[in-house]
């Protein structure tokens, strides 16, 4: 099986468009992104990782209808693919197994 390489943020970004589900476009993941983390993110920074996510086939997108709320503009929502959730699987899976795999002094140090 071909492993799945994110990186941090692709994994946020990831992530985010699972929680937001069907609400999930440029501005409610970047929104999110910055109350979840507490860290400012530039909406340019987010739709270039929407954008390489999708070309990586784990995001899929569609444009809404036109708003007058937006002067017309079509949002365009992202969904996660198939592939998108076994990426997320697999790394939480990886994640897991290293912190399984951490020696117990490690954790008294951590303060845990």
């Amino acid at each position: 099986m071909k492993r799945a390489f994110l990186g941090e943020f692709e994994e946020v970004v990831l992530l985010t468009v699972a929680v937001l589900d069907e609400s999930a476009y440029g501005v409610t993941i970047t929104q999110e992104i910055e109350q979840k983390t507490g860290r400012a993110v530039g909406f340019s920074t987010v739709h270039t990782t929407l954008q390489r996510l999708e070309e990586k086939g784990y995001l899929s997108s569609k444009m809404s209808g036109a708003t007058a709320e937006r002067g017309g503009r079509r949002k365009r929502f992202f969904t996660v693919t198939t592939a998108g959730r076994k990426a997320l699987m697999e790394v939480k899976n990886i994640r897991e197994q290293l912190w399984d795999a951490l020696p117990p002094q490690t954790l008294q140090l951590m303060g845990g």
